[in-house]
């Protein structure tokens, strides 16, 4: 690793690990889990930025304890949209989505039931953080397939571009490291 970046989320200072991308980029590393504090706080926060929803729907995997703890603070459900079909889940559907962060290219599914969750409904997007948009995008899709309308995008950190987007509600900026 190529050392950390210093920055305060929610009001809550933390240090993240620079990992590189390639020959030419780190990105900081932002993972949520095991941080408790971090995910509590960064919920309320965005929920005061939110509009109004009837439920959350975020990505497997590093989206969830996000998702959950705004559900929690909010009384609404949150569904999680998968990366691979589950006995489970009857009739699913389907959207491919390439980030930054995975090597290839992966697919997001949502069970028959929780598209019936969306339909007709409200529907916050959240994700832990925002860069190329490739899984908000995936996500939004899933939503318009569920006949559900987005209410708005959200993460706690935008990263990169991301961060002059105005379609968008997130945190914090945070920067890409060109070596």
């Amino acid at each position: 690793m190529a050392g950390t970046y210093k920055m305060k989320i929610a009001g809550l200072e933390r240090e993240l690990p620079l990992c590189p991308i390639n020959e030419k980029l780190d990105i900081a590393a932002f993972v949520m889990f095991s941080d408790v504090e971090i995910t509590v706080a960064s919920a309320a926060e965005l929920l005061k930025k939110c509009p109004d929803f009837d439920v959350i729907l975020t990505a497997e995997s590093k989206g969830i304890p996000l998702g959950y703890e705004m559900a929690r603070q909010s009384g609404k459900p949150y569904i999680v949209a998968r990366k691979s079909v589950k006995l489970y889940m009857g009739d699913p559907i389907a959207v491919a989505v390439k980030s930054i962060t995975t090597e290839s290219e992966q697919t997001l599914y949502l069970s028959a039931e929780k598209a019936e969750m969306i339909r007709g409904k409200c529907v916050l997007i959240v994700d832990d953080v925002i860069s190329t948009g490739e899984s908000l995008n995936a996500l939004e899709k899933l939503v318009e397939a569920a006949k559900g309308e987005t209410s708005a995008k959200a993460a706690v950190l935008a990263e990169g571009d991301a961060a002059d987007r105005t379609d968008i509600i997130f945190l914090e900026k945070l920067p890409l490291f060109f070596k």
